[in-house]
């Protein structure tokens, strides 16, 4: 299932980033995010932390792998495999399958990297540029789990 929104200012991601997260706020989810450099994804993993509740600073995890947030009700992980590319993938395998499971929202920025070592069940998140410098957000749910989340997001 897919579901796809124009976003034409930061405060139509910021919008769509609190309903995302108002939806996963419960049992959590895993998220790949796809897009070129500066298309909006560490901005919208920061709008979904602060709709979260987060209270550390939130910031691009490329030069640390990983950032964590506990200070919600849900615990944020926040993965960067940029650097890490093809080679360095293999290194962090069984950490990302830990992060997949349980009541977390764990988000994957640069998950082409991963060489299919991410959890089947996840949603897909590609944002890409539109007109007017405008960002399309493109929603998959890969697998059966998160389908109510792409529906919460279409209703």
């Amino acid at each position: 299932m897919i579901f796809s929104q124009e976003c034409k200012t930061i405060e139509d991601t910021k919008t769509l980033a609190y309903k995302f997260a108002n939806l996963v706020s419960e049992n959590g989810c895993f998220v790949n995010l796809f897009g070129e450099i500066g298309a909006g994804k560490t901005a919208f993993v920061k709008f979904v932390a602060e709709a979260l509740g987060i209270k550390e600073k939130v910031t691009s995890p490329s030069f640390v792998i990983l950032n964590e947030y506990h200070s919600a009700s849900i615990p944020v992980y926040h993965f960067d495999l940029y650097r890490l590319e093809h080679t360095g993938i293999s290194t962090i395998t069984e950490e990302l399958r830990e992060y997949s499971e349980g009541r977390k929202i764990t988000f994957v920025e640069w998950a082409e990297f991963s060489q299919g070592e991410l959890p089947f069940e996840r949603i897909e998140i590609n944002v890409t540029y539109s007109d007017d410098d405008a960002r399309i957000y493109e929603f998959k749910s890969v697998g059966e789990k998160n389908i109510k989340i792409i529906e919460g997001l279409k209703g």
